[in-house]
């Protein structure tokens, strides 16, 4: 593979993501190649969307403590039930895309990923926490998300200080959106019984 194809780019102001004619665009079997001839190292936190190589928006203390009490919360409320994945890999095939989630709930199946990475038929629900990247993950992860048929996705808007719940995916989008506010509680639709409260998701603690 020639390094001339691999540009990082970051993310695009516009709303929809568009390749510019002409560039080659990489499927995850490439990207992973990438990675193990080094074009790539542990160093670049990069997502494959769409084909194309993106930067990662950086991780504050406020973005970081927030990932790691939604890891908490989800792993003593659901125990077994769930296998919770904290800024792992999510593959999607039919997209030639690969993205970091800051939190995925999945099924717990019993080899635990350890020969494939996990899909969207693998996926319970999937949480983006977002601070400066807010306009970036709605308009173009969630999206993808939805198009993908993972059935819940959540979006953590820190600096709006709401949590918005997306629901019922399809290939235009999720087409229920709920959002939640502090004073009240959040529930999986796959685990109805587990009440979370949103001022605790929000503050971290």
């Amino acid at each position: 593979m020639s390094v001339a194809r691999v540009k990082k780019l970051e993310w695009p102001e516009e709303e929809a993501m568009a390749t510019p004619a002409g560039r080659p665009l990489l499927t995850i079997d490439e990207f992973h190649r990438m990675s193990e001839a080094g074009v790539l190292t542990e160093d670049d936190r990069v997502e494959l969307i769409r084909g194309e190589i993106y930067e990662m928006t950086p991780t504050g203390s406020r973005h970081a403590a927030c990932a790691r009490e939604l890891n908490r919360l989800f792993v003593t409320g659901l125990g077994e039930r769930a296998l919770i994945d904290l800024q792992n890999p999510l593959g999607f095939d039919d997209q030639d895309s690969e993205l970091y989630p800051d939190l995925a709930v999945l099924r717990p199946l019993a080899h635990h990923y350890v020969s494939k990475v996990p899909g969207p038929e693998d996926v319970f629900l999937v949480v983006e926490v977002s601070d400066s990247s807010f306009r970036k993950d709605r308009k173009i992860k969630i999206p993808l998300y939805a198009e993908s048929g993972i059935p819940e996705a959540w979006l953590v808007h820190l600096e709006g200080d709401v949590v918005i719940a997306f629901l019922q995916p399809s290939p235009d989008g999720y087409q229920v959106e709920r959002t939640f506010r502090r004073g009240e509680t959040i529930s999986p639709q796959a685990f109805p019984d587990l009440s979370l409260p949103v001022a605790t998701i929000l503050d971290g603690r």
